[in-house]
C-alpha cells in the first residue's frame, strides 16, 4: 500500500509541475504582494515553517508532494486564499468534498502544526495562504527542486466554492473510466504500457472495474524531477491530455526539452509557481487572517 501511495504521490508532483510550467503564459503579477511581507511582523515565519515541513517529509516523503498540490487546489478554485483548508460544518460546504479533491488531498494536519507554530511566533499575523504558499517552496527544495523567493501578503478567504472546486483537475490519479478507451483503442500508446493498465482496468464498463485507479505514471520516486516529460516521449502518458502534450504537436518541443534539460524546467516551474501565487490574492483589508485554518473566525 505504502508503494501505490508514493507512487501517486510522485505522479501527483509531476503533474502539478506540468500544469503549473502553463500558468507561465497567462495571468498577472500581483503588485500587492512582496517577499519580506513579513521581515518586521514575524520575522521566524520562514523557519518555523520550513522546520515543520522537513520533519514531515523526514517521516513521510509523500508529504512533500501533498502540501504542493494542496498549494495547487488553492490557486486554481477562486486564487489562492487557503479555501481549500475550510472543513465542512452543518452550514457550510466546503472543498474538501468536491470530486477533484476527496481522498486525493491530504497533509492538513502538516498545516494545522505549522499554524500553530506560526502563531505562538506571531498571534494573528500569518494567513493561512501563505502557509501554503511557503510550504509548497519548502516542499519542493527539500525534494531535491529549485528555491525561489516566495511572495507574501495574501489574506484568506471567509468561504470556499464546492462547485468551483468540482471543476478542477483531478490530480494524483485517475479513474478506470478516465483512461479506459485509451489504453484499449489509442496508437499513440506503449503496449507493455497499455497492458500493464489493461491488468487493473478491464475492458468492459461496469462495477468494480470502473472505480479502478492508477498512478498518473508508473515512477515511485519521492524526488523532484523531470520524469513526466521523459514517460510522455515513451507513450506512457496515462491520460489523453496527458499524451497530448507529446504527440506531433506544438508543445513537443517543449516536452522535449524538460526531459533532456533540468535547468531549463526548474527556472521554468519557479517562475509558474510564482504566477500562480498571484492568482487573485485577498489583500489589505479583504478576508481575514485566520486563527485556525479549518474554520473562519467568525
Amino acid at each position: 500500500m505504502a508503494a501505490r501511495s508514493t507512487s501517486h504521490s510522485a505522479s501527483s508532483f509531476l503533474l502539478i509541475v506540468s500544469l503549473a510550467v502553463l500558468v507561465i503564459f497567462t495571468g498577472n503579477s500581483s503588485a500587492k504582494l512582496s517577499t519580506n511581507f513579513y521581515s518586521k511582523s514575524c520575522p521566524k515565519v520562514f523557519s518555523t515553517v520550513q522546520s515543520v515541513v522537513h520533519s514531515a517529509i523526514s517521516k513521510q516523503p509523500r508529504q512533500g508532494a501533498s502540501l504542493l498540490r494542496l498549494h495547487f487546489h488553492d490557486c486554481f478554485v477562486n486564487g489562492c486564499d487557503g479555501s481549500v483548508l475550510l472543513d465542512d460544518t452543518p452550514t457550510f460546504t466546503g472543498e474538501k468534498t468536491a470530486g477533484p479533491n476527496k481522498g486525493s488531498i491530504r497533509g492538513f494536519e502538516v498545516v494545522d502544526e505549522i499554524k500553530s507554530k506560526v502563531e505562538k511566533e506571531c498571534p494573528g499575523v500569518v494567513s493561512c495562504a501563505d502557509i501554503l504558499a511557503i510550504a509548497a517552496r519548502d516542499s519542493v527544495k527539500i525534494l531535491g527542486g529549485p528555491k525561489w523567493d516566495v511572495k507574501l501578503g495574501r489574506r484568506d478567504s471567509k468561504t470556499a466554492s464546492l462547485k468551483a472546486a468540482n471543476r478542477a483537475h483531478t490530480i494524483g490519479q485517475a479513474r478506470c473510466t478516465v483512461f479506459r478507451d485509451r489504453i484499449y483503442k489509442d496508437k499513440n500508446i506503449d503496449s507493455s504500457f497499455a497492458k500493464t493498465r489493461q491488468n487493473t482496468c478491464p475492458k468492459t464498463t461496469g462495477l468494480p472495474g470502473d472505480n479502478k485507479i492508477a498512478p498518473l505514471d508508473l515512477q515511485t520516486p519521492t524526488a523532484f524531477d523531470n520524469y513526466y516529460y521523459k514517460n510522455l516521449i515513451k507513450q506512457k502518458g496515462l491520460l489523453r491530455s496527458d499524451q497530448q502534450l507529446f504527440n506531433g504537436g506544438s508543445t513537443d518541443s517543449l516536452v522535449k526539452k524538460y526531459s533532456k534539460d533540468t535547468k531549463t524546467f526548474y527556472s521554468d516551474f519557479v517562475n509558474a509557481m510564482i504566477k500562480m501565487g498571484d492568482i487573485q490574492p485577498l489583500t489589505g483589508s479583504s478576508g481575514e487572517i485566520r486563527k485556525n485554518c479549518r474554520k473562519v473566525n467568525h
